[in-house]
């Protein structure tokens, strides 16, 4: 699989001295799904910002498809596709003139077979005739992802777009990356819905304080980081672990009814058969027993809260 973006220690340090990226390298192989996380203020939206053109870099370089974003800036733009978060479109044109015009924008001949069915595919097409001014906040969110889809892009960004939005939306916009993935678009998203970028995403890089500090195949990354915990659930309540169970670090829940063991999923040996036979000698006995994953929210949340 060859690389649709290449980024060579791209930095960026804005005329007051704050440095929004610190030599960023990246690597985003066509065709996959990559959400990019990180906190507020991480320098996600600089980043993509940049790879559009909107922003320049202050040193270091980036290629779309080979093409330097800088030297090159129209090949490479020609290329990319952006939702951003915000809604900036001309209030009073209509949703197929707007997403239309962005179309020509990039050079491109009508299709108008092509924007009917994207129009469709985000609940669109019945609105076509509409202002924007006219639109909820969740159908103007629809035709900023049309306008991003207008002039058929390779790469496309969608920057955080379902926040505040309905879920009907989210779930029409899901559908869409879908249907664009297996027609080969690279698709690298923001998102605060952690839960999105675990069902949809390939890879998944984390960025903090404008360096990337983490960048893993979704499924080995939780395998690699991720915990487990086993909840036993007990015949009588503890109100203490007893003597002898210090080693296996486990927690009382629910009032002493339920004792939790945490363990890593990329450990050789897990340490249950040994804590059964542990707790039995004590004399802790159990009914059941429910064994959970962390989820990708918590693993970044893990990351980001780990010192530099």
């Amino acid at each position: 699989m060859s690389a649709i973006l290449s980024i060579q220690d791209l930095t960026k340090t804005y005329a007051g001295g704050f440095t929004a990226l610190k030599k960023i390298n990246l690597e985003i192989q066509r065709g996959e799904i990559f959400a990019l996380l990180g906190p507020n203020g991480a320098g996600k939206t600089t980043l993509i910002n940049i790879i559009c053109g909107i922003v320049n870099p202050t040193s270091g370089a980036a290629f779309v498809n080979g093409h330097n974003i800088v030297s090159e800036f129209r090949a490479s733009r020609a290329i990319v596709g952006l939702v951003p978060q915000e809604l900036p479109v001309d209030a009073f044109a209509s949703v197929l003139k707007t997403v239309n015009y962005s179309r020509g924008l990039f050079g491109k001949s009508a299709n108008p077979d092509y924007i009917e069915k994207l129009l469709r595919s985000l609940s669109l097409w019945d609105k076509k005739d509409a202002r924007i001014i006219e639109l909820s906040g969740g159908m103007k969110r629809r035709v900023l992802i049309a306008k991003a889809l207008s002039h058929e892009p390779e790469l496309l960004f969608l920057d955080e777009p379902t926040a505040g939005v309905d879920v009907e939306l989210r779930q029409d916009m899901w559908n869409v990356v879908s249907s664009l993935k297996k027609d080969g678009v690279t698709v690298i998203l923001t998102t605060h819905y952690i839960e999105e970028a675990e069902e949809m995403a390939d890879r998944v890089g984390v960025i903090n304080g404008g360096e990337i500090i983490l960048v893993q195949e979704k499924a080995r990354l939780m395998q690699e980081l991720g915990r487990k915990q086993m909840t036993l659930n007990l015949i009588e309540n503890l109100s203490e672990i007893p003597p002898g169970l210090e080693e296996y670090e486990l927690e009382l829940a629910n009032h002493g009814a339920e004792l939790v063991y945490t363990y890593s999923t990329n450990e050789n040996r897990t340490g249950i058969t040994a804590l059964l036979g542990a707790l039995q000698k004590a004399g802790v006995h159990f009914s059941d027993l429910t064994t959970s994953q962390s989820s990708l929210e918590e693993i970044f949340v893990d990351l980001v809260k780990r010192p530099a």
